[in-house]
């Protein structure tokens, strides 16, 4: 049997009209999740396993300060690049799970990569060390979208 170059040709359009459409599907459900980013019910519902860990926060720095810092400063304000200030109600008021959840998954719209390469009990231990940064609420929960 002889396959036709304008068989392969209609095959090979065909394949690419079909991922473009299965692209344009997700990039409409991400866009839908990027605006609200909220963790599922059953993320933020999850307790920190390492929250009885007295070395959690110590390991959680070391982490933060690899990891984070150069986007959300050493004191968790944000501002050199734009990213959410860390000592806000609106982010200290997420459960463990959500924050997890949120580092865990990241959000390219909102400029947060993913960290699920990082070991899930370091991913805990920051969030028990963003708990220890505070500041100034001042323009914070605007920066940071709450309405």
């Amino acid at each position: 049997m002889r396959i036709w170059p304008h068989e392969v040709a209609a095959v090979i359009i065909a394949s690419m009209v079909l991922a473009s459409m299965a692209l344009a599907i997700r990039a409409q459900n991400s866009k839908a999740v990027d605006e609200k980013w909220e963790a599922p019910p059953e993320a933020a519902a999850k307790p920190n396993p390492e929250s009885q860990n007295p070395e959690a926060s110590a390991v959680g720095r070391k982490r933060y300060m690899r990891l984070c810092v150069t986007c959300h400063e050493e004191d968790g304000n944000g501002q050199a690049k734009s990213a959410a200030d860390l000592r806000c109600a609106t982010v200290q008021g997420q459960s463990d799970g959500a924050l997890f959840w949120k580092i865990t998954s990241g959000n390219l719209t909102k400029g947060m990569p993913a960290f699920a390469t990082v070991a899930e009990n370091e991913r805990w231990d920051i969030v028990i060390f963003l708990r220890t940064l505070k500041g100034a609420e001042g323009d914070c929960e605007k920066k940071n979208g709450a309405k």
